[in-house]
Order: C-alpha cells, then sequence, then structure tokens
C-alpha cells in the first residue's frame, strides 16, 4: 500500500484547504431552505469557492462528474446531482464539499435539515455525526485503522441503523483519493496509522438496508436498495505525533479540533 506521509510544508497547506472546505459548508447553511434548487446551492458554493477562497471544486469534471458539489437528499446515499429539484420541508440533505487550492485536497460533508423533519430522520442525522466522531477518537500514531470501522459499528448497532458497504473513506492530499481505504464497519483490513497520513473519515449511515444501487441512466447517484433515508457525516484529518488534528471542523460543531491520547 503505497501511502504518503505529509510533510511540514504539505501539513499547512492541508491546514490551509481543509480551513476553505469547512467555510463552504458554513456559508451554505442559511440557503438551505424550502424551495430552493439544488442547482441554485451549487452554484453559491461553486461561486464562493472561486471568488472567496480563491480555489476550485475538485468534483466539478472529475471522471466526467458535471457539478461542483454533491447534494444528496434523503434516500439518496451519495454523489447526488444538483439539479432542477426544490428542496421541501422535512427533507434531510447532505452537501458534500472537496476544494482544490494549492493542488492539495480537503474533503468534508455534513446533513441539514430544511425545516423540521421527523424524529426517526433527526435521529438518523444524528447517529451519523455521532458516528463520525466516535470514529475520529481512535485515531493516534499506532492506532489501527480497523478501529475506525468497529466504533462506527457500535453507534450505528446501538440505533438499529446499518452501515454502507459499498463506498468507504479514503487517503488525501495532492490526489483526490489515495491510500488508504478507511473502511466504515468492523473489518480486518489491517493497517497501523502513522503520524502525517490525512485521510477522511465519512461513515453512511442508512435507516433500513445497507445494500445501494446506483442510478444507470446518469452513472452517479447512489440510493438505498429500499428507498428508506440515509445520512452522511465526514472529516479530513491530519494524523499527529500523539493524536489527530481534525482539518475541516466548522464553526458551529462542539467537538475539539485536536485531540491528544
Amino acid at each position: 500500500m503505497d501511502i504518503t506521509l505529509k510533510s511540514p510544508s504539505e501539513i499547512e497547506k492541508m491546514r490551509v484547504v481543509g480551513a476553505a472546505t469547512a467555510r463552504v459548508l458554513e456559508m451554505i447553511e442559511p440557503y438551505i431552505v424550502p424551495g430552493v434548487t439544488t442547482d441554485e446551492l451549487d452554484k453559491i458554493m461553486n461561486d464562493y469557492i472561486e471568488q472567496k477562497e480563491n480555489a476550485i471544486s475538485a468534483d466539478l469534471g472529475y471522471q466526467g462528474y458535471p457539478k461542483a458539489t454533491c447534494i444528496s437528499i434523503n434516500e439518496v446515499v451519495c454523489h447526488g446531482i444538483p439539479g432542477p429539484h426544490k428542496l421541501h420541508k422535512g427533507d434531510i440533505v447532505n452537501i458534500d464539499v472537496t476544494v482544490l487550492k494549492d493542488k492539495y485536497h480537503g474533503d468534508s460533508s455534513r446533513m441539514f435539515i430544511v425545516g423540521e423533519t421527523s424524529p426517526r430522520n433527526q435521529q438518523l442525522c444524528k447517529c451519523a455525526q455521532e458516528a463520525m466522531y466516535e470514529a475520529i477518537k481512535t485515531v493516534r500514531p499506532g492506532s489501527n485503522l480497523t478501529e475506525i470501522g468497529a466504533a462506527i459499528q457500535k453507534v450505528a448497532d446501538k440505533a438499529g441503523f446499518s452501515i454502507v458497504r459499498d463506498y468507504c473513506g479514503h487517503g488525501i492530499g495532492k490526489g483526490f483519493h489515495e491510500e488508504p481505504s478507511v473502511l466504515h464497519y468492523k473489518n480486518n483490513f489491517n493497517c497501523i496509522i502513522e503520524e502525517g497520513m490525512c485521510f477522511t473519515i465519512e461513515p453512511m449511515i442508512n435507516a433500513g438496508t445497507y445494500k445501494c444501487k446506483v442510478n444507470k441512466k446518469d452513472g452517479w447517484t447512489v440510493t438505498t436498495a429500499d428507498k428508506q433515508p440515509s445520512a452522511q457525516y465526514e472529516h479530513t484529518l491530519l494524523v499527529i505525533p500523539n493524536g489527530v488534528e481534525v482539518l475541516t471542523l466548522r464553526k458551529d460543531e462542539d467537538f475539539p479540533r485536536i485531540i491528544v491520547h
């Protein structure tokens, strides 16, 4: 496995692009209202990335992807393509943003609730965020990537939800997707974590079955096989000498930027 450990200068670039990525998700929150189209949201974020952050969207044109962000609503698990679809009260919405600045990538996503939603949807969103946080707490030099999947599995099982297996977290830096793969369910994919590694943790939690299907028409949109809702949170992380730093932490989060073990 070809894992690149980041140098001090690369780490600084990762911090800069991570903070920029967080600001995109902070900026867009007031626009998440009933009646807005996902295309409008995508344009607002792309303009912000280019004009305010002096960066570009890494999604736009990636393997032919047509938009600057992924916006996934209700039963859409990931890779929802922005378009004319309007948000409705009660929708749960994942926005996934990857910013490319100074040749380095920052990748993060979060859930938004349009107005008020059902208690079950609220619980699903909360579970996805809690699962990500519990997984982040395991990260430190000398720990194993398997601890991440085990932590997420524990949270999902307790809530009675399932974990998507078709998609995983990934190393990140100059490359959008680098080694290692980060599995979000209990697994035996052994990999010892080292200082200088950067990777994402991004569990996708489904209310029903973990099984998914890809839209054959557009080749991107992933939905749950049973049409029940899905939720996801994602952060880009840096492994520091005695713990972990969350490079994409937002101001709205009650979670430490740096965890020391």
